[in-house]
């Protein structure tokens, strides 16, 4: 039995399947139309940049320890952690008179490609002296692809632009408190009224 001969045979359920499609079509249109007549949300982006999330991972950062000593002992674990394989660390030895890092060794060469960086954070996770971070600046394009390539003297300055972030107190909670806005925890579900809330 086919389509035509199932509409032939059932004109009203047809009719009603059909009503519901429009239905269901009429009620996908309703949020364009919703959003239709609202005044559009316009920024003037260069000028107001909008504040990114406290756990955003955007440009990476070198750190130096406060006596000037870089933090990076050039150990790999950052390059070797990465899925993207953009990190390049090249060690050297330590000089006694002339000390780059406070270990043994420290990173010679440290460039990062970020053309191919997919900015997961695993080089920042793998580090144990968090000597690299991945900051909140997004505004990386350039001309030409060699200057995606990131080298240490760039790594270890300050970015130029600087990006705005929101307040990590307002984000940085666990699932289990109880906030006015309402939490969905493991064992409990905080709402608007959770007081009300019986407690198991």
């Amino acid at each position: 039995m086919t389509l035509f001969d199932d509409l032939q045979e059932h004109p009203i359920r047809a009719g009603l399947d059909l009503g519901r499609q429009q239905a269901q079509g009429f009620k996908g249109f309703a949020v364009t139309l919703r959003h239709l007549f609202r005044r559009p949300v316009t920024q003037a982006y260069p000028e107001h940049k909008r504040a990114v999330y406290p756990r955003f991972r955007g440009r990476h950062r070198l750190h130096r320890h406060p006596n000037g000593l870089e933090k990076c002992i050039g150990c790999s674990l950052c390059a070797a952690a990465c899925p993207a394989d953009c990190i390049r660390v090249v060690a050297a030895e330590n000089e006694p008179d002339a000390r780059v890092s406070p270990g043994e060794r420290y990173a010679r060469i440290y460039e990062i490609n970020m053309a191919r960086c997919i900015f997961c954070g695993y080089c920042e996770i793998a580090c144990p002296f968090d000597a690299i971070t991945l900051g909140n600046d997004y505004e990386l394009s350039e001309i030409s692809r060699d200057a995606l390539i990131y080298t240490k003297e760039m790594l270890l300055e300050p970015p130029v632009r600087r990006t705005p972030a929101q307040d990590p107190d307002v984000f940085d909670r666990g699932a289990q408190e109880d906030l006015a806005g309402g939490v969905l925890g493991m064992y409990h579900v905080y709402a608007d009224n959770a007081s009300k809330v019986p407690k198991s």
